[in-house]
């Protein structure tokens, strides 16, 4: 998916979605859920680029904690209301976590793996053209989408606090 594709109107919202601060993987998200886009997250970044616009700066780590705990004590009594409704016998729920491997795959720039929130592994990499690959451990597994969009943004983290 080019820039092209989209209509102007389209494109003004992703410049809009960029300067309230969104990441990439929420903007990936909503092209989808908006306009029916399905995109690669490489392509949002390819999106992002062809704009030529900057994704804003994070804001500051005391209204990052203030964000969080309000979000937090809203997601609490969601979730208290889901564990009502029979939610929380499911073994292995968690975060999506990331590693990066200490010996690169070969054919891949970086390699690693990441534990999805139900405890399921996956190996992943990004190889020399910048397409993501993801190799499941059990057969058929195909992750939530909630459990990709955290992976992807968990990994975007990773991939820049190590320099990429």
């Amino acid at each position: 998916m080019a820039s092209t594709n989209l209509t102007e109107e389209q494109k003004a919202q992703v410049r809009k979605w960029l300067e309230q601060g969104l990441q990439l993987a929420e903007i990936q998200s909503r092209l989808e859920s908006e306009f029916g886009i399905r995109t690669t997250y490489m392509e949002v970044k390819l999106l992002v680029s062809d704009l030529q616009v900057l994704p804003k700066d994070p804001e500051p780590l005391d209204r990052q904690n203030n964000r969080k705990a309000s979000q937090a004590a809203v997601g609490k009594g969601v979730q208290e209301g889901k564990n009502a409704a029979g939610e929380q016998g499911k073994a292995g729920r968690g975060r999506v976590s990331v590693s990066m491997d200490e010996i690169t795959k070969p054919g891949a720039v970086v390699s690693g793996s990441v534990t999805f929130s139900d405890g399921k592994r996956a190996s992943w990499y990004v190889d020399e053209y910048g397409r993501l690959g993801i190799a499941t451990a059990e057969r058929g597994y195909r992750p939530t989408e909630a459990d990709m969009r955290e992976f992807q943004a968990a990994l975007e983290q990773e991939l820049a606090r190590q320099g990429f």
